[in-house]
Parts: C-alpha cells; sequence; structure tokens
C-alpha cells in the first residue's frame, strides 16, 4: 500500500499498459476467430466468448483503480459498489462454467470426433454458453443482494482495490455468518461441480490418446488440450484461494496479491496461453500479418 502512496504514476502507467495489452490480446483473438472462416467452430467460439468476458472483467476493475491511483478522491458510491461487485461476480462466474463447458467440448471432439458436428451443434454450444451467463448472473445476483442487505456503519474503507464480497463482509457491522457461508457454498458448488466436469472430460482425453497411434494426431491434442489445462489450473486456483475457505484464514496482503493476479494478469495471460500453443490461431495470425503485409506493399507500389 506505501508503494501505491509514494508512486501512483508509475503504477498508473504500469496497469495502464496491462489493461491495453489486456483489451487488444482478447479482442484481437475475438477479431481473428471472426475473420477466419477456419476458425468457425465451437471450440473457437468458446474461446471468443472467453476472450470477451477476460476484456469484460478488467473492464469493470481496471479503469476505477486507474482513476484511484491519480485521483484525490477516491471514494465510491453504494450504487457504483454494488454494480462493480455485481459485474465482476457475473463474469468471474460466468468463466468459471464456460471454462468446464470448453473442457466438454473437447472431450466429444477427441473421443467420438465423426459425431462432433451432431453432438456440438449450433443449439448445443449455444446453449452451453447461454447457461453459463444465466449462471453467472443468479450468482451474482443472490451475494449482491444478500451483501447489500447487511449495515456498514464504520469508516465504510474497503481495504481492498475494488468491491469484492469477502473485503466488503470484513467492513460490515452486521452478523456476517450467512454471507460467509453462502459464499462458501456457492463457490465451493460452483467450483466442485466444474472441476469435476474437467477432470471426467480430461479423462476420457486421455483414454482416447492412449488408444492414438499416430504422433502427429496425439500432438495436435496436446496443444489445444495442454493451454486449456494451464488456463484452467491458474483460474480455478486462484478462485479457490480467494473465496473456498473458513473466514478466519483472510488475510489482506495475500488476497490484494492473489486478486490482482486473477482480475489483471490471468486476463492478459489467457490470449497467449490459448493462443502460442495452439496451432490453428498461430497459423491464422501468419495469414493475417502476410495479407496485410502484402496489401501495404501493393499500395505503396501502386
Amino acid at each position: 500500500m506505501l508503494l501505491c502512496a509514494n508512486q501512483p504514476v508509475i503504477l498508473f502507467l504500469l496497469f495502464l499498459a496491462i489493461y491495453l495489452f489486456t483489451l487488444v490480446g482478447n479482442l484481437g483473438l475475438v477479431v481473428l476467430v471472426i475473420g477466419n472462416s477456419r476458425l468457425h467452430n465451437p471450440m473457437y467460439y468458446f474461446l471468443s466468448v472467453l476472450s470477451v468476458l477476460d476484456a469484460c472483467c478488467s473492464t469493470v476493475v481496471i479503469p476505477r483503480m486507474l482513476v484511484n491511483f491519480l485521483a484525490e478522491n477516491k471514494s465510491i458510491s453504494i450504487s457504483g459498489c454494488a454494480a462493480q461487485m455485481f459485474l465482476f461476480v457475473t463474469f468471474g462466474t460466468t468463466e468459471c462454467i464456460l471454462l468446464a463447458a470448453m473442457a466438454y467440448d473437447r472431450y466429444i471432439a477427441i473421443y467420438n470426433p465423426l459425431l462432433y458436428s451432431v453432438s456440438m451443434s449450433h443449439r448445443v454450444y449455444m446453449s452451453l454458453i447461454i447457461a453459463s451467463f444465466v449462471g453467472g448472473t443468479l450468482t451474482a445476483t443472490i451475494h449482491t443482494v444478500a451483501t447489500f442487505s447487511l449495515s456498514f456503519c464504520g469508516s465504510n474503507e474497503i481495504r481492498h482495490f475494488f468491491c469484492d464480497i469477502p473485503p466488503l463482509l470484513d467492513i460490515s457491522c452486521s452478523d456476517t455468518h450467512t454471507n460467509q457461508l453462502l459464499l462458501f457454498s456457492f463457490a465451493g458448488s460452483i467450483e466442485i461441480v466444474t472441476i469435476l466436469i474437467v477432470l471426467i472430460s480430461y479423462g476420457f482425453i486421455l483414454v482416447a490418446i492412449l488408444k492414438m497411434h499416430s504422433a502427429e494426431g496425439k500432438q495436435k491434442i496436446f496443444s489445444t488440450c495442454g493451454s486449456h489445462l494451464t488456463g484452467v489450473s491458474i483460474y480455478h486456483g486462484t478462485i479457490l484461494f480467494m473465496y473456498v475457505r473458513p473466514s478466519s484464514k483472510y488475510t489482506l496482503e495475500h488476497d490484494m496479491i492473489v486478486s490482482v493476479f486473477y482480475t489483471i494478469v490471468v486476463p492478459m495471460l489467457n490470449p497467449l496461453i490459448y493462443s502460442l500453443r495452439n496451432k490453428d490461431v498461430k497459423e491464422a495470425v501468419k495469414r493475417w500479418f502476410n495479407r496485410n503485409w502484402l496489401m501495404n506493399k501493393v499500395n505503396f507500389h501502386h
């Protein structure tokens, strides 16, 4: 916190650069998927939605954070705080459910590729995307109503860089036992169900890999599934640390670090995680650059 007080301009520039990189990376991936017909399949549609969620999640947190670095008045209205928390929980929970849907999609594609287009039809993958958003919105609504039904009669100073559930419960002068239980049970249930879907899906994928004879086929599976597993592990690891634990384990310093990681660093890293190890995305980027370079060359000579 002393660093924030002494070097606000440096921190402002650092987090502004991270935010711009996050937007360019995630929205660039969405544009790439839309503009390249080879990427028009459910796996990349899911990846596009994930990128939009990451961009939205960063937008909910970072711009307000940037203002606070330079502003004298760092206060936020109750309605502003509620809106920030609602949107953050919505996008975060939606991403959690979507990552499970992506694992299921990979299982369908690898375990039974001949029936993939039928099993993962437009209706099916759109239903999974909509269900993710519905789950995220319902969870956020319940937590926001429960949290802002509490009384805040102290200094109302949130010892955090955005309106999240644990720091808000920490400054309430009401009995937060029910809220703590609600947070633990909701986050725990969502984590258990989504992690189980991921583990079961990848269990079947492992069986399919062991049955394969083609080294090239195995390599392709490892490149697409490896990136997804990396993203899932980072995301769920930080979520479990933040929300699925007793309130007695809550410490400001640790939570600030973890919060920065999953609200700011993970959305920035996801485009790199999902594109650097993905052959189709790398080829699409290469073709896009080659096409633009050729067009610029033609225009220059013209």
